[in-house]
């Protein structure tokens, strides 16, 4: 599996990606202006045809934190070890960039707890994060479980 940072063709396939699993109410919604806006976030996996076919976004935030959004696969390309991948891209960058936080909503804790995420109270998060929260449509009432990884504590 190649890791590539996406290309201006590959938004309108992320969009339909991230917003067909969004559809079912298992990710926060992207507008195609939002994906093109902030494609140097995002990393992809093509399939051999070189159609996307998984894309996650690495979204800095500050100077000591970064997030992972919008980490989609395929449905028939998933318990392949694709998302694994992606989010061992966005750790690399993070790292390589000299970024000591790394955080994420996600409704698959269990997945990043993985990843050596754990689990945080939301408010525990800085204020920053909920910058995107008022467009969400469950705004107040988040369901969404926030990880967090640090680096050099092994991920907790």
């Amino acid at each position: 599996m190649k890791v590539e940072k996406a290309k201006i063709s590959d938004a309108q396939r992320i969009y339909e990606l991230v917003n067909g699993f969004a559809d079912k109410d298992e990710m926060l919604a992207r507008a195609l202006s939002e994906i093109y806006e902030n494609l140097r976030d995002f990393f992809v996996i093509r399939d051999s045809s070189a159609q996307v076919i998984a894309c996650v976004a690495l979204h800095i935030l500050w100077e000591d934190l970064a997030e992972i959004r919008t980490l989609a696969v395929s449905e028939d390309k998933q318990d392949q070890g694709v998302g694994s991948v992606l989010v061992r891209a966005c750790l690399n960058e993070a790292e390589g960039l000299g970024i000591p936080t790394v955080f994420c909503m996600t409704y698959k804790p269990f997945f990043f707890e993985r990843h050596g995420f754990r689990q945080v109270d939301k408010m525990e998060l800085p204020r920053k994060v909920w910058s995107e929260c008022y467009r969400c449509p469950k705004f107040p009432d988040c369901d969404e479980v926030a990880l967090i990884y640090h680096f050099g504590s092994g991920g907790s």
